[in-house]
């Protein structure tokens, strides 16, 4: 008893600090935020309690909210598209590449480079062709000359270049979670599987995709709570624009707190963000604790 009393007093004293910085720099500034939405306040002077008033304009007087939350919710399922195309690169690494550590690393690379040096290698691939622009250029030399665009100038194609660039920086980082998912399958399943008769994609669909969807969850959720908080990219390469086309709810709740100095507006952006991300969480969860049942 006396050593399990010990133990569970040194378990706390190295735990309790995590959790009170933790409580204090996650939850405390949430309850405040929660708070702040229902101010008319400018975040420096006097503040005023409006009740709902925020989120009464918010949700039916604000013309720029709904559409952001539309382009914020694709961004998250284009994210969440890239999910399978990683788990089918991390496949056919582990298969057929006999030292892959190389190429997963190549392709982790764009994930360690800052947000604002990617913004800006990309706002020059998609620069028009008379201002160097190499994807233009490269359409025109192909005969395409008819597909080269503005990219991020024309309301139309400006959120889905955007699309494109994150799916391309995160792609590598969803591969190697992927990746370590499919080396920590032991070898003797597979052995035992092919001596069934099931071995190669086969396999795969009975195998590795069920043993591993813990995994797939993780880079799930990671995905589709990652681009609902999607902001500098966007800052950086569009600013929300043009004509807010690429605004999203964290470009649009920024531009409500700081540039318009509505700080209470802002806030009540942020505490429906905050809602959505955690309903996010539970029916992802939700869905893939079923998917376990069903597979174990």
């Amino acid at each position: 008893m006396n050593v399990l009393k010990v133990s569970r007093l040194t378990i706390t004293a190295f735990v309790l600090p995590c959790l009170l910085i933790y409580f204090g720099i996650v939850f405390v500034p949430i309850v405040v935020s929660l708070y702040s939405g229902l101010l008319d306040w400018n975040g420096i002077g006097t503040s005023t309690f409006v009740g709902l008033d925020n989120f009464k304009n918010l949700f039916f007087h604000d013309p720029i909210f709904w559409p952001s939350v539309k382009r914020t919710l694709m961004f998250s399922v284009f994210s969440m598209a890239e999910i399978p195309l990683a788990l089918f690169v991390a496949i056919l690494l582990r298969r057929y590449v006999r030292k892959p550590n190389f190429l997963v690393s190549s392709y982790f690379l764009p994930v360690i480079l800052s947000v604002v040096i990617i913004g800006q290698l990309w706002k020059t691939i998609y620069n028009p062709a008379s201002m160097g622009g190499m994807l233009n250029q490269i359409l025109i030399a192909i005969g395409l000359e008819s597909w080269s665009r503005s990219w991020l100038t024309e309301p139309a194609v400006a959120m889905y270049s955007l699309y494109f660039v994150a799916l391309w920086q995160y792609l590598g980082y969803h591969t190697l979670i992927q990746f370590t998912g499919i080396s920590n399958v032991p070898a003797e399943v597979y052995e035992a599987a092919r001596i069934d008769g099931a071995e190669g994609f086969k396999a795969d669909r009975y195998i590795t995709f069920p043993m591993i969807i813990p995994i797939f969850k993780i880079s799930i959720v990671l995905a589709f709570i990652g681009s609902l908080q999607a902001f500098d990219m966007v800052m950086v390469m569009t600013g929300g624009g043009p004509a807010n086309a690429t605004d999203v709810i964290s470009t649009h709740m920024y531009n409500m707190s700081f540039k318009s100095m509505q700080y209470g507006y802002g806030s009540s952006i942020a505490s429906f963000l905050v809602v959505v991300c955690l309903i996010a969480t539970v029916v992802i969860n939700y869905v893939f604790n079923k998917l376990e049942k069903r597979f174990t």
